[in-house]
């Protein structure tokens, strides 16, 4: 039996953490596996942060939950801009 005046331990596994591009990415491939627009859908995720926009397919609709709307805009503009770069 433990002594019940010591203080226990345990440790938790750390889940692999994915980055937001990574996240991004899983959810298009969710979303169009299954037949949606993946654009559509995810801005209507990001507009109303209504999780049903996103599929549960693929665990897409908990993934994209882990990452904050706000984060999820600025790495997509991220992207463009890095992409475009204005036409050089």
């Amino acid at each position: 039996m433990n002594d019940l005046g010591q203080t226990q331990f345990f440790r938790v596994e750390k889940e692999n953490d994915i980055g937001v591009k990574e996240i991004i990415g899983q959810v298009y491939n969710a979303l169009a596996e299954k037949g949606y627009n993946p654009l559509n859908q995810i801005v209507g995720y990001i507009m109303s942060g209504d999780p049903t926009f996103i599929t549960s397919h693929n665990n897409a609709r908990s993934l994209i939950m882990k990452v904050e709307r706000d984060e999820l805009v600025e790495e997509m503009l991220s992207a463009y801009i890095e992409a475009k770069a204005w036409e050089r």
